[in-house]
């Protein structure tokens, strides 16, 4: 079974189902990198199903299993011996125009910034209504503990364990001199929005896939999703190990 779009990139169109005909499937096996998983998650739309992630691409830090060790992987799952690993996702409420624009789920980040210009845009950051940043930059990442090893990490972000409930804010090339990454509560609501009119060429990236920006952005509101995305390992390697071998080369 392939999306639609899948399914014609792949010459079958004829394969190819609507998203809303996926229905609730019990397992998901994802082949490719890690972009493979983050796409299956969307796919999934909240849908409580496990995901297996065999790599076949460069980075697999999400993975499970590489591709040689495929029919193993799926015997591990089939027989309950595989571990799980439960990872938090957000939630984001995008405002264009005084109106309501989506929601959207992300397993890694939600990026606030400049779209393809070259101008700065200026951002103000509130965490629970109190004000946290307001300068000009390039954006500001949201990240899970999850996306904390993705774009945020590229950015100067911290890595957080996946068991660490929590929120990862990190400032993209911001003007200033104060400025950290900070991590805040699973509880706490960001929002994000553009307070200068000349600076407010924002667009919204929601794990790598730009939502449409046509019109200006108002605001960008994000908090911890209902529903975690459960990721099988049935290598058994945690965390510790997968961040030693793919980044430090251990």
């Amino acid at each position: 079974m392939l999306v639609a779009d899948d399914a014609e990139a792949c010459a079958m169109p004829l394969r190819g189902v609507s998203r809303s005909e996926v229905g609730e499937p019990e397992l998901v096996v994802a082949l490719g990198g890690d972009g493979t998983i983050l796409k299956a998650v969307h796919i999934l739309s909240g849908v409580d199903a496990p995901i297996l992630g065999v790599n076949l691409g460069r980075l697999g830090f999400l993975s499970g299993a590489q591709e040689s060790e495929l029919f193993a992987a799926m015997e591990s799952v089939l027989a309950g011996e595989t571990r799980i690993e439960r990872r938090a996702t957000l939630q984001a409420l995008v405002d264009v125009g005084g109106r309501e624009a989506g929601r959207f789920h992300a397993l890694n980040e939600v990026f606030i910034g400049r779209g393809g210009g070259a101008r700065v845009v200026e951002l103000e950051v509130r965490v629970n209504g109190a004000r946290l940043w307001d300068f000009p930059c390039d954006g500001v990442i949201i990240a899970t503990p999850t996306g904390s090893t993705a774009y945020a990490l590229s950015a100067g972000g911290p890595i957080v364990s996946p068991e660490v409930r929590g929120i990862v804010l990190v400032p993209v090339a911001p003007h200033t001199l104060e400025s950290r990454p900070v991590v805040i509560g699973p509880s706490d609501t960001v929002e994000v929005s553009c307070p200068n009119p000349a600076r407010a060429d924002a667009c919204v990236t929601v794990d790598g896939d730009q939502v449409p920006c046509r019109r200006t952005l108002d605001s960008v509101t994000i908090w911890a999703g209902e529903h975690d995305v459960r990721l099988l390992k049935p290598d058994g390697k945690g965390f510790i190990e997968v961040l030693a071998d793919k980044f430090l080369g251990a």
